[in-house]
């Protein structure tokens, strides 16, 4: 993009754009007016300032991770009360994942052309909308409609968080504030599994209209992200943006520099061409996005999320729902973990480390069930292998929350092109929805058909993606985004 298009952007052209970009009267002062806010009155540590930014659009994958735990406690109660069989509650059950897929499409152009805030505040609309039209359903197709549109918001969330909070962090933090996204989505999970203990699911999916509530006023007070409004041509509105995420006190003058040339080298021509994907800079980061997040659904872990329930119980639980609830908080802490151990041991180990476990756990659970299979349910062996069968499922889930979990989507916002991200992130994030989908439709099918079988396909996919990450996945840690971007070159 020419230095005219530029200012095009940031003049007329722009005023589409304005009402997302003011935060609120505190955000439009500069660091010349600090002083009379008071310091009471202004955020003056960049990591304080950035960890209130992302603790609010952390709200959007707590709704992400509520919508993918929500089919787990209610299958029972739903499949009962609206006479619904096992085909058509797992079509209920994948349906946020088309949702998502429509929604992946469109994210990243939403995302590129009104920002980072203004995506977000679109995605919470059909959000609150679908879990309406759930909590009122009285046949399938209410039941169905809601779950496609909470499943479009998600599928916008799910690429916008990690872009927003990988553009805003410090370089040190990068990592650790990534993997809040996951954190959330766990924390999503959790809550409607130990809400949908006590709540009917009419009130349950009633429940899941609260984040997403509470993002639309939090958006209002926090700054777009400043490498968006440099890239837009917006440069008051980037200094003032990228001031109040490092504290008024810090100097960002080599900063501010640094993304100035990364956004002038990467905006001298927007259209790139087909044959231009061959060069290094394009194809490497898109393969390694694509290829990660395909790989993270691959491994079934949706399967096993969407619906732990059912696989407790076919593994003998008698509180399946309860056993579900403990899955849940265990991810949450193994995700904890991996928020403070993703700076300091960086994202390879924990991808490898990651897969690596997750093959040796679903190894574990397959053979379980085969032999539980084969011994038959009077023997003495066959309660020994439910036990062991749960205690591989929960392995795998911790061993997935340590770094397959979070990771992909960090990598995905930090290695990117910018001037590619929109459409690449779309693309990888549609990828990652569309695999997804088929995982979840397939899942509670498969475990019916052989659960030993099904776990044995998971183990191979979580094999392979040690393989794959060992040869093609760069180390992130500790580098600028405009770093990454230069080595790519």
């Amino acid at each position: 993009m020419s230095s005219d298009s530029e200012a095009g952007l940031g003049g007329a052209g722009n005023d589409l754009r304005k009402p997302f970009l003011h935060t609120g009267s505190w955000y439009r002062m500069g660091s010349r007016q600090s002083s009379l806010m008071g310091s009471s009155q202004v955020i003056r540590e960049s990591s304080i300032s950035v960890l209130a930014c992302v603790l609010i659009v952390a709200l959007g994958p707590i709704q992400f991770g509520f919508t993918c735990g929500y089919s787990s406690p209610t299958q029972s109660a739903i499949t009962e009360e609206l006479g619904l069989s096992v085909a058509e509650y797992s079509w209920f059950g994948s349906l946020s994942n088309v949702g998502a897929m429509v929604g992946a499409i469109a994210s990243g152009q939403i995302s590129e052309y009104i920002g980072r805030k203004g995506s977000l505040m679109i995605a919470a609309i059909p959000n609150i909308i679908g879990w309406l039209a759930i909590s009122f359903a009285k046949d399938s197709s209410f039941l169905y409609m809601g779950r496609m549109l909470a499943g479009f918001g998600v599928g916008i969330i799910s690429y916008t968080v990690p872009v927003y909070i990988s553009e805003i962090a410090p370089q040190n933090l990068r990592g650790a504030l990534g993997s809040v996204n996951q954190l959330s989505v766990t924390i999503g999970i959790m809550l409607a599994y130990l809400l949908g203990l006590f709540v009917p699911w009419r009130i349950l999916a009633v429940l899941g209209i609260l984040p997403c509530t509470i993002l639309i006023p939090g958006l209002f007070f926090i700054p777009e992200s400043p490498r968006w409004l440099a890239k837009m041509g917006l440069m008051e509105d980037f200094e003032v943006s990228l001031q109040v995420l490092r504290g008024f006190d810090n100097d960002i003058s080599l900063e501010v520099n640094e993304i100035k040339r990364s956004v002038a080298s990467s905006s001298k021509r927007t259209t790139i061409r087909f044959a231009e994907l061959r060069q290094r800079r394009y194809w490497y980061p898109l393969m390694v996005g694509n290829g990660l997040l395909i790989l993270q659904q691959l491994s079934g872990i949706n399967g096993v999320l969407f619906y732990s329930s059912t696989i407790f119980k076919e593994a003998g639980v008698s509180s399946s729902n309860a056993a579900t609830v403990g899955l849940g908080a265990v991810q949450v802490i193994a995700t904890v973990v991996t928020t403070w151990l993703v700076d300091k041991s960086g994202r390879r180990f924990l991808l490898i480390l990651s897969s690596a476990g997750m093959t040796l756990c679903l190894l574990v659970v397959a053979a379980s069930f085969f032999l539980k299979d084969i011994v038959g349910i009077e023997s003495s062996w066959h309660n020994a292998f439910s036990i062991i069968s749960v205690v591989g499922v929960v392995a795998m889930v911790v061993c997935f929350s340590l770094g397959i979990g979070a990771i992909p989507w960090i990598i995905m916002s930090e290695i990117l092109p910018i001037n590619i991200k929109g459409l690449a992130g779309s693309i990888a994030t549609l990828a990652n929805w569309f695999i997804a989908w088929i995982v979840t439709m397939t899942a509670n099918i498969m475990l019916s058909w052989n659960s030993g079988g099904t776990f044995s396909i998971y183990m191979f996919v979580c094999a392979f993606t040690v393989a794959f990450v060992y040869l093609w996945v760069p180390e992130t840690k500790g580098r600028t985004l405009e770093e990454i971007q230069y080595s790519l070159r």
